[in-house]
């Protein structure tokens, strides 16, 4: 049963995944290439997230799951690269240190 993507699993992910969404700040400026950049990222991860709410609306649990995955992989990796100011939170986002 630990291979079957359950609505109590994807309904856990979506909601790490909108946690960390809520958790983020720009950190680059303004003005900046690195802001384009940060801007892209988020606009990734806000759309994947959208996606898998709406494929979890429509009961496809295992679409859901991976496009909530991709959408925390964008995050995880802005965060990662200094994007994002995650203030430390390594529970939940992937840090380097």
């Amino acid at each position: 049963m630990r291979n079957i993507v359950t609505e109590e699993k994807i309904d856990r992910y979506l909601e790490i995944t909108k946690k960390a969404l809520g958790k983020i700040k720009i950190a680059a400026p303004e003005r900046s290439y690195n802001r384009k950049l940060a801007d892209d990222f988020l606009n990734m991860a806000s759309s994947y997230y959208s996606d898998a709410k709406h494929f979890r609306e429509s009961g496809d649990l295992v679409t859901a799951f991976a496009a909530v995955n991709y959408a925390h992989g964008w995050l995880d990796c802005g965060a990662r690269i200094g994007l994002f100011d995650v203030e430390g939170d390594d529970s939940l986002f992937t840090l380097f240190e």
